[in-house]
């Protein structure tokens, strides 16, 4: 299996594809449970911005895509209607002392393994990649998990990254993980 950097639209629909499969509207309560899940829904042309800003990460099983991790830069705030009240949180939230906001980072917008590739070291390996291709560019990454997504939380944990603030909305609760690449 190789980590690497999107460099095709075909790869792009691969994203869409496993996206689709482990949306929470297409899983069981048990597998959301057991598995994790994916709350947002891109088009094609949304990711197809996101990576001509910042290319994606994925995992390809020789012609098969079987993960990804999705990199989403500030300038997007707008993009996804459903994430905006996350950025305008980050006007509010400190982190050693200075608003989110004003701090040198990026969104991993969606982290997902396709079924059958799961617990196999591919979520480390996505983020490794995330650290050598983006920490040269930016200080932290952050992003948000459903505290209902306990597979999520503790993998995020386990790769560094730390809760640094929880709420909730009209949905569910919800945690900002940071990790500090300093």
């Amino acid at each position: 299996m190789k980590v690497k950097l999107v460099d095709n639209d075909a790869e792009l629909y691969g994203i869409l594809a496993v996206q689709k499969e482990n949306h929470f509207e297409s899983l069981s309560i048990e597998d959301q449970k057991n598995k994790g899940f994916v709350t947002v829904k891109h088009d094609f042309e949304s990711i197809q911005k996101l990576n001509a800003k910042a290319s994606q990460i994925i995992v390809m099983d020789k012609d098969k895509l079987v993960g990804y991790a999705l990199v989403m830069l500030k300038e997007f705030k707008n993009l996804i209607p459903i994430l905006v009240p996350m950025f305008n949180l980050f006007e509010n939230i400190q982190y050693k002392g200075s608003n989110l906001s004003e701090l040198n980072y990026y969104i991993m917008g969606q982290i997902c393994i396709a079924e059958g590739y799961k617990r196999k070291g591919l979520f480390q390996k996505l983020y490794s990649k995330h650290k050598e291709v983006y920490s040269k560019h930016f200080d932290y990454c952050v992003t948000e998990v459903s505290s209902s997504n306990i597979p999520s939380i503790k993998a995020h944990e386990k790769v560094g990254f730390k809760t640094i603030f929880r709420f909730t909305d009209t949905t569910d609760e919800w945690n900002i993980l940071l990790w500090d690449w300093n």
